[in-house]
């Protein structure tokens, strides 16, 4: 005969407890109005126990499946700043990290998609359909995607990292891209740099006007009329484009727009005889991986990607677990991180 232990039930963890099977019931299954106090005690009961919930079984009661698709959405037609080996980008790992931070504990899957074609948005929009996913945390920059308005028409609870290229009623967290290219002007400034250039992003995308235009802003503060500007699309050939086309100029001072085409512009000054810190200060935008692999190594603008992923996780949920709930919008502030380059 076994002695294999059966595993733990409900009724094994109400005992541990000392609650009533149904209160188990309600904390497993995520019902809201149950005593905080009382929540804490059921999952340590849980934890003592290990009793693991059936999966099968509270999809039946709460009509969820327990994952959220975890979605990157590129154009059809791309260039380096979405490559084939998107989720190798160190940027991606720190959104996965905040993500499972807020996910894991609530016995919530993400699960990793990449959607970079028609028939791919169709895919996921079918699965959505069959209910094979609670909702999507949305990565998408292109100006031209379309799967933030399908998500909204279709009523499937959302939430994008950055505010969406098109104004449609969605959730979102972004940083204050304007406060954190102020923060840039500011420092170049304090440094002694007196003619300064730029770098933007795609001008297509909200984070492209909004980094340009926060630090035009600031330099007229500091009576710098005329910045001159090339456009760069976030990645590091085009960050070596735009620092070609800026040489005609005159600076002792250049922000970029993200880290990776502050890469490009850093190779780009070396190769034509350009010191930096020396005669050009550089500073860019995210802290990213490049940030400090680059040499020197670059003063840079942080967003929290961690604590935004994080943040997107919590609100996908509550509107999983409410869907009349009002969209809405959380900002993170950044931090100017200082190294070599500036």
């Amino acid at each position: 005969m076994s002695t294999e232990q059966a595993p733990p039930t409900l009724e094994h963890v109400a005992k541990v407890a000392g609650v009533s099977r149904a209160t188990v019931s309600r904390v497993v299954n995520g019902i809201r109005n149950v005593d905080p106090e009382l929540r804490e005690v059921v999952e340590r009961a849980i934890e003592q126990t290990g009793y693991v919930p059936n999966r099968a079984a509270r999809s039946l009661v709460t009509r969820r499946t327990g994952a959220v698709a975890l979605v990157v959405s590129e154009p059809t037609t791309h260039t380096d700043a979405f490559p084939g080996g998107v989720f190798a980008d160190p940027f991606f790992g720190r959104v996965v990290s905040g993500v499972l931070r807020v996910l894991g504990p609530m016995d919530v899957n993400p699960v990793l998609m990449l959607v970079d074609s028609e028939k791919a948005r169709r895919q996921l929009m079918n699965r959505l359909g069959q209910d094979r996913f609670d909702g999507v945390l949305l990565i998408s920059i292109d100006p031209r995607d379309v799967l933030p308005a399908q998500l909204t028409m279709a009523k499937v609870p959302t939430v994008m990292f950055a505010r969406p290229v098109r104004s449609i009623p969605i959730s979102y967290v972004d940083v204050a891209h304007q406060d954190g290219a102020r923060m840039a002007a500011d420092h170049l400034v304090a440094r002694g740099c007196k003619q300064v250039a730029t770098i933007s992003g795609p001008l297509d995308t909200p984070a492209g006007q909004d980094r340009l235009a926060g630090f035009r802003t600031a330099m007229a503060r500091h009576g710098q009329a005329y910045v001159p500007s090339a456009e760069g699309d976030f990645t590091q050939t085009g960050g070596e484009r735009a620092t070609e086309m800026l040489l005609g100029a005159k600076f002792d001072g250049l922000f970029v727009a993200n880290d990776v085409m502050a890469i490009g512009a850093l190779e780009v000054l070396r190769k034509h005889g350009k010191r930096v810190p020396e005669d050009v200060a550089v500073i860019g935008f995210d802290d990213s991986g490049a940030a400090l692999s680059c040499r020197p190594q670059l003063t840079t603008i942080r967003q929290p990607v961690e604590d935004m992923a994080a943040e997107m996780a919590r609100l996908v949920v509550g509107h999983i677990g409410d869907k009349g709930r009002d969209v809405t919008s959380v900002i993170f502030e950044p931090t100017l991180v200082t190294r070599e380059s500036a």
